[in-house]
């Protein structure tokens, strides 16, 4: 079984579930893909027919959990560029970690990074905060090596005792085969990153440090949170960073996927790290 990660000041957000998230939300396992496979190839991609769904409830758990990022350069790059970030304690977002630390893109660390927690739009129900201190995983940094694209973005406030976090899990092969699971996320192709579309469907097949998936994202959608909920009255559980399109999953596995790399006891522990600094 999965081991949850606990952490400090998760129960203190109100979680009463919006009507969009118990009419989307998928739950448990199946033996079953939600819809055949077509393929339209992107960066990040929509597979087959855009199934993408909006949330206007951003307001609501658990979408205020998941961040619009503005993501600048520092000068003089004067490049820029949207993302998506996720809650998983007060001053702390997980996040994809090309969204952080790009030496083709920032030439290494991000300048500044806008946070707008369940940003609808033109509404900030929980306005915007501007970060500038980010961690990434050192295979990230020196190799830039897909399976540890993952990122972190710290804040001077504890804006996520105000919306909730994520819990984590390290789930094995077995936990995660045949597991439906969610993805909610900042798109540039609809809304140019100012609006949440969410898909879900079923994991497809797992690598030693990735998870595969037909779940429909684009670009912006990269660092958003692949969750899990065993039932209706679960809590979401993180269980991988989404990443890459069907252009990252090896041709050798007879797939059309998207995927990410997954949080597995090392990487969770990298995180704690993140977590305990002020």
């Amino acid at each position: 079984m999965f081991r949850v990660i606990e952490t400090e000041g998760s129960q203190g957000a109100d979680k009463a579930a919006s009507p969009v998230a118990e009419d989307l939300v998928v739950y448990g396992k199946s033996d079953q893909r939600l819809r055949t496979t077509a393929v339209r190839v992107g960066a990040e991609t929509v597979i087959g027919t855009d199934e993408r769904v909006r949330v206007f409830d951003t307001d609501k758990y658990p979408w205020r959990m998941v961040a619009a990022l503005n993501i600048s350069a520092r000068p003089p790059l004067g490049v820029s560029g949207v993302g998506t970030g996720w809650f998983i304690g007060p001053k702390t977002l997980l996040t994809a970690g090309h969204c952080v630390y790009s030496k083709t893109d920032f030439d290494g660390w991000a300048g500044t990074i806008e946070v707008s927690p369940g940003r609808n739009g033109a509404k900030f129900p929980f306005g915007t905060v501007t970060a500038t201190r980010f961690s990434a995983l050192q295979a990230w940094q020196d190799d830039v090596d897909p399976d540890f694209d993952i990122g972190c973005i710290h804040l001077d406030q504890p804006l996520g005792d105000t919306v909730g976090y994520f819990k984590l899990a390290s789930l094995t092969d077995r936990d995660l085969e045949n597991s439906m699971i969610n993805i909610s996320g900042y798109p540039a192709d609809r809304g140019a990153g100012t609006e949440q579309y969410f898909h879900v469907n079923r994991v497809l097949r797992t690598s030693a440090r990735r998870v595969y998936y037909d779940i429909d994202t684009y670009g912006g959608q990269s660092g958003s949170p692949v969750w899990y909920q065993a039932g209706p009255n679960d809590e979401p559980v993180a269980i991988a960073v989404h990443a890459y399109g069907i252009a990252g999953t090896p041709s050798g596995f007879g797939i059309t996927a998207n995927s990410g790399p997954r949080l597995l006891p090392e990487v969770v522990e990298t995180i704690r790290e993140w977590l305990a600094l002020p």
